[in-house]
């Protein structure tokens, strides 16, 4: 999607806006130099990382401000719900906070309204050539580079050892073999699988493991109503009627995390962010493994974390500063050793603290081979209507196909410009 003549007036009011508020000093035309050449303003950020990270990087933030006393950084950790429309609503009004941590699929949209800076040229960008490729390719838009990577991560399979052992069952490879695994885990008393039914991000591995997609970008063409996207359907549907797994399409997040440490289910499908708490229930007893294959292939979505500057920023040589410091290899670094996050530089995974971790050893080849998203304005909007499909069929009020062609009615009025 091209901009439209109104999107680039945006642009210019925003970036007029900036250059008003700021010095005529620095890269990037917004203040931040104060007359000693010391960094100065504030830089007002928008964490969106949960209650165990947010401590983390609040410290990392604060570490910042020690480092440039002329710089106040305002923290304000909103977390992760609604806080994309809450961006476009306070970016609208001329009131975006400069620094967003932007989940991976936000940067497309934030950038085709208008509302990120573009960062090519500036001080946020430091040794860029050392970013993995895949995490890079998420902070490009038609061309130019609108954030800088954080974090990234990818879906695994989180299994309780001693359940496993207990029924006498090994790590499941397939979803096949973990509706063969029923009936032994039924004889301990549990359930093998919980698969979350209230959040349409968690149903990408049953997708991917079809040899499916929800769209095909480059050829434009919407493809979850295809033959694969309804067997991902099916797929699921059948775990849950067989017994395999349970579900919930409420309070999934709450339900699952639970249900997995009271040992009511030996096995979930997570990601990084959920070390620290599966870690803390289960201890030794935590295993991890790739997401079990479907019928055509093993698969799970790429995800993670950028950082975005917002185009409206008033001290941009400060913003673009806290930019390059938070996604510096030293922080990544620091975030990886405290939080068992996955680093989006190369050189991070050449340390050895970070290279000898047990959950990084694994977690970095699944990433390496994850499934990229379609890195277009429209891509989180892609959730809705599949959510939407899941809860109707997760409640009988679909079946698969319909489920499957209700979702690709949805992304086709959507993506009208495709048609």
């Amino acid at each position: 999607m091209r901009r439209s003549i109104g999107t680039t007036a945006v642009v210019a009011a925003l970036a007029l806006a900036a250059t008003a508020c700021g010095d005529d000093g620095g890269s990037g035309g917004g203040g931040g130099a104060g007359a000693d050449g010391e960094l100065s303003g504030t830089v007002t950020f928008w964490d969106t990382s949960n209650e165990t990270e947010a401590e983390v990087f609040e410290a990392v933030a604060r570490d910042f401000e020690d480092q440039h006393p002329d710089v106040t950084v305002d923290y304000v950790n909103i977390g992760f719900d609604d806080a994309q429309n809450r961006f476009k609503n306070a970016a609208g009004a001329n009131e975006a906070p400069d620094v967003m941590r932007t989940e991976v699929a936000w940067v497309a949209d934030f950038a085709n309204l208008g509302y990120l800076y573009p960062l090519d040229g500036t001080a946020a960008l430091d040794n860029q050539e050392d970013f993995l490729p895949t995490a890079w390719a998420s902070t490009q838009f038609e061309g130019e580079t609108y954030a800088v990577p954080q974090v990234t991560d990818t879906l695994a399979l989180f299994y309780n050892k001693s359940l496993l052992r207990e029924a006498g069952v090994e790590v499941p490879t397939s979803l096949d073999e973990i509706r063969d695994s029923t009936e032994a885990f039924e004889d301990i008393g549990t359930t093998p699988l919980y698969a979350r039914g209230d959040d349409a991000y968690w149903f990408l591995p049953y997708l991917y493991g079809e040899g499916g997609d929800l769209v095909d970008a480059e050829a434009r063409e919407v493809t979850i109503d295809d033959r694969s996207g309804v067997a991902a359907f099916e797929q699921l549907k059948d775990l849950i009627d067989s017994g395999a797994a349970t579900t919930d399409t409420s309070d999934g997040w709450e339900n699952m995390m639970s249900s997995f440490a009271d040992g009511d289910v030996a096995m979930m499908i997570n990601g990084p962010w959920a070390l620290a708490d599966a870690t803390a229930a289960l201890g030794d007893d935590l295993g991890v493994a790739p997401v079990p294959a479907g019928s055509q292939a093993q698969g799970a979505p790429l995800g993670g974390w950028n950082y975005g500057v917002y185009a409206g920023t008033a001290d941009a040589d400060a913003s673009f500063a806290f930019v390059q410091y938070m996604s510096s290899a030293a922080t990544q670094q620091r975030i990886t050793e405290e939080l068992g996050l996955l680093p989006t530089r190369q050189s991070v995974y050449e340390v050895p603290a970070v290279a000898d971790n047990e959950m990084v050893q694994f977690f970095k080849p699944a990433v390496d081979v994850a499934h990229e998203r379609p890195w277009i304005p429209e891509a989180q909007s892609l959730f809705e209507p599949l959510l939407t499909s899941l809860e109707a069929m997760l409640t009988g009020s679909a079946s698969p196909e319909q489920a499957a062609s209700d979702t690709g009615d949805a992304y086709r009025d959507l993506l009208e410009d495709w048609n």
